[in-house]
């Protein structure tokens, strides 16, 4: 499976999607900062399965529709910081779309994830995170999960890693930054976290419109181990 994700930047990236999805033979196109009304239905082969229906600025996914059958798909809210509160009531940041490949019947669901903005802190954002992968836990019925976005996440990054594992997910980072703040400070905002998957790259494509590079994945299913989620909210 190869997945793009990109956070278009209030909508200014939007009619780079179906060159990146085309030139890179993506399978699933996850996007951020999107206006979804303007969405376009398809991007050459690929169909938009699902968006988010609350705020201005929504999520997306795309998916090969001759190669995945979708299922299932639903929106969350998650919680949300002082921006949230005041400026972007109703946000909805994570949206899930569970798949079933025709060819070999294997089961993923993958979910557009956008994190809250810089006013917010990091724990927040880590809280974010760990609500969205129980949430992904309940509705992919064990299967494998990949959750790819804008994280948002500056510095410390150690400490998102280290959330993700005891949430049983394993947190990838791309081969560049996606996010330049000035000339000569640049971050990995743009990742994935992922279960039940084998990550065989991450790769941060060029620049365009956007103030974020897209990223690109290539995944494969692996076994997906059942059991109990670990407990881990006193070690936060």
């Amino acid at each position: 499976m190869r997945i793009l994700s990109y956070n278009l930047w209030h909508h200014r990236a939007s009619g780079e999607l179906e060159g990146l999805a085309s030139g890179h033979d993506a399978d699933v196109v996850c996007v951020q900062e999107a206006h979804v009304s303007d969405l376009p239905g398809r991007l050459g082969e690929l169909e938009l399965a699902a968006t988010t229906t609350t705020g201005s600025l929504g999520l997306g996914v795309y998916v090969r529709a001759d190669r995945f059958a979708v299922t299932f798909h639903r929106a969350f809210q998650l919680k949300r910081g002082l921006h949230d509160l005041f400026l972007l009531p109703g946000t909805e940041r994570l949206l899930a779309v569970r798949l079933v490949d025709r060819r070999t019947g294997g089961r993923t669901t993958v979910a557009s994830f956008h994190a809250a903005p810089l006013t917010a802190t990091n724990r927040l954002r880590r809280h974010q995170v760990t609500a969205a992968h129980m949430l992904l836990d309940e509705v992919s019925d064990r299967d494998a999960v990949v959750m790819i976005g804008d994280f948002n996440y500056p510095l410390f990054r150690s400490g998102l890693e280290r959330v993700a594992a005891l949430d049983g997910f394993t947190a990838s980072f791309s081969d560049a930054p996606t996010y330049r703040h000035t000339a000569s400070l640049s971050t990995h905002f743009d990742l994935l976290t992922s279960r039940g998957m084998r990550i065989d790259a991450v790769r941060t494509l060029a620049p365009g419109a956007s103030d974020h590079n897209p990223i690109l994945v290539d995944a494969h299913l692996s076994a997906v181990a059942d059991g109990p989620r670990v407990a881990a909210e006193s070690a936060r």
